[in-house]
């Protein structure tokens, strides 16, 4: 009895252990044999790349070889894909399938003008990946998940919210102490984040001890991961990608493919007649530390760099705005021949148009913004004060045209707007190419009116007198700001504009409102003289400056005029003053 129940014993040992072979070599046949017919691609692979592709900096600063183009792919058999896949030097398995042939087919054939300008902008961030992944210890191979993850997007955003080249959410970002604000957002910095990606891939690794486990967790996240180990069963340790494959969601099936389809085709794109776009600007950058709040506006109009250019390599910052101090520095990063310019117009850059990109830290009570006030034949006037002149248009026949930008204030709508100005409101939809009626607070719009001549010197210096009364009641202290601003306007009208040169030798940080105020001229003039097309002017050029033109002659003697218009309306009204004296006397 004892023998044959120690005959069954060993029996079923027996088959249990073929029973285990024989689940370890399914296992490891699955990842050559597995199939799939309902394979979901990752919004990847058509958004961002084709965002990619449409980027200022592919469109600028990059050549096209159209060979992609020209020639077709190359018939490659299988086993000739396979064959190559093992010859990669990766630590990462490479395993080859119709799963991963599907993503293959999918990069050398339909996206073939995709895979060329991922290969170049891979010249310029394949070696930020590869420092980051050295420095840990990781496989270099990683160095193409943000191929799959953003197509090489550093401002692309999921359906999920995840963001930048390594797709971040914005909690797992915060966990490992990135960054994320309206001003800043390191997720769509490639250092920051390309660091930040590789510990996060570390710490998945040292869990599952099989990287095709980490890759998938890094997509859908490792409780994901492990709910499709419980579900596949046996030991959790045994399991690999391919084995829980049909346990997880429909995306993250296609992900590792797709990584290892990405190794392929980066490596052996000449065998599938395609070339990378070339840069023909010289990709070598250098970084500087900005202890001060900056706008790339004023970068760019210094150091003459495109506004785009500083926004493709520095994407992290989401406004245009450094927002750096003194104890807070952040870096920005620049053409490494631009890094000198830089650093020797510091200044220039800090004081280019500053009140305006300057952030208000103290504001008293009725403080007096300018953007609230238009500008009418040089002379400052509040908006509701414009219907006063607006309104007495109609009673000169003698017009001349006035632009003044109005800033929208609540409960104002177009057709109030267009009353007050005296214009209609398809001449304000006209000039500010406006499709609807709506308009919403804070908008400026750009409004031509014709005002009468006769109106305007008769009635310019009566509204802004009304003005001044307006100002003193709506901000009863001025500001340092304002004083300083004052007391600058007052000391250039006292100083006469000097004699215009034939040429003149562009300055940093001098622009066309500068120059039509130190010489007296107007800027249309000024555009006119040299056949400008736009207000863009560069640092060591020379241009014609004209003459003093007789609408300067015309200006001074508005203002004369006024002043003589002032003066008989007091000299009326002491004489309204004496007579009512007198009656009193009687």
């Amino acid at each position: 009895m004892k023998r044959e129940l120690l005959i069954a014993l060993l029996t079923a040992c027996s088959l249990s252990g073929i029973a285990k072979n024989d689940k370890q070599q399914n296992v490891l046949d699955l990842k050559h044999s597995i199939t799939d017919n309902s394979i979901v691609y990752p919004e990847s692979f058509e958004d961002n790349t084709r965002k990619m592709q449409e980027s200022w900096f592919v469109k600028n600063y990059t050549a096209t070889d159209n060979r992609y183009e020209t020639e077709p792919d190359a018939d490659v058999s299988d086993a000739e894909m396979a064959k190559r896949l093992s010859a990669l030097p990766t630590i990462i398995e490479m395993p080859y399938n119709q799963v991963v042939r599907s993503y293959i087919d999918r990069y050398t054939k339909q996206g073939r003008a995709q895979v060329s300008a991922l290969l170049g902008l891979s010249l310029y961030y394949m070696p930020v990946f590869e420092q980051a992944l050295e420095e840990q210890g990781l496989p270099l191979e990683l160095k193409y998940l943000p191929v799959i993850e953003s197509g090489l997007n550093p401002n692309a955003v999921s359906k999920h919210g995840a963001a930048g080249l390594w797709q971040f959410m914005l909690g797992t970002a915060k966990g490992l102490g990135m960054e994320v604000n309206s001003l800043v957002d390191e997720r769509r910095d490639p250092y920051v984040a390309s660091e930040r990606a590789v510990s996060y891939l570390k710490d998945l690794y040292a869990a599952y001890g099989d990287w095709s486990l980490a890759i998938a967790a890094y997509n859908c996240g490792p409780g994901t991961v492990n709910k499709a180990i419980r579900r596949a069963g046996g030991d959790p340790k045994s399991h690999d990608f391919w084995s829980i494959y049909s346990y997880l969601p429909a995306e993250t099936r296609g992900y590792v493919p797709m990584f290892i389809a990405a190794n392929y085709v980066m490596n052996y794109y000449p065998k599938h007649n395609i070339s990378p776009v070339l840069p023909v600007k010289p990709l070598v950058m250098d970084t500087i530390q900005v202890g001060e709040r900056i706008h790339f506006n004023q970068i760019s109009k210094v150091i003459d760099i495109p506004v785009e250019e500083l926004r493709i390599l520095n994407p992290q910052f989401r406004a245009d705005i450094i927002p750096g101090t003194p104890d807070s520095p952040y870096t920005l990063i620049l053409p490494s021949q631009q890094i000198h310019a830089y650093l020797m117009s510091e200044n220039d850059i800090r004081n280019y148009e500053a009140e305006k990109y300057s952030k208000r830290e103290i504001v008293e009570p009725g403080e007096v913004i300018a953007d609230n006030i238009v500008a009418v034949e040089d002379t400052q006037i509040w908006p509701e004060d414009m219907g006063e002149v607006a309104s007495a248009s109609n009673k000169s026949g003698k017009t001349t045209k006035s632009l003044v930008v109005h800033k929208v204030v609540a409960g104002e709508t177009l057709s109030s707007i267009a009353d007050k100005y005296g214009v209609s409101i398809s001449d304000i939809k006209r000039t500010n190419n406006l499709r609807r009626n709506a308009v919403r607070v804070g908008q400026q719009l750009r409004i031509s009116s014709s005002t009468p001549q006769a109106v305007m010197e008769n009635t310019v210096a009566t509204v802004s007198g009304k003005a001044q009364q307006n100002r003193a009641v709506k901000a009863p202290k001025e500001t340092a700001r304002q004083q300083a601003s004052k007391t600058s306007r007052q000391d250039t009208k006292t100083k006469a504009a000097p004699a215009a040169p034939a040429s003149h030798k562009l300055k940093n940080g001098e622009t066309l409102s500068s120059l039509s105020k130190k010489y007296g001229v107007s800027i249309d003039e000024i555009k006119r003289a040299n056949g400008m097309k736009n207000d863009n002017l560069r640092a060591g050029e020379s241009i014609k400056i004209p003459t003093k033109s007789s609408g300067s002659v015309k200006s001074s003697s508005k203002k004369s005029t006024a002043k003589k218009s002032s003066a008989k309306t007091s000299g009326k009204s002491g004489t309204a003053k004496k007579s009512s004296s007198k009656k009193k006397r009687r």
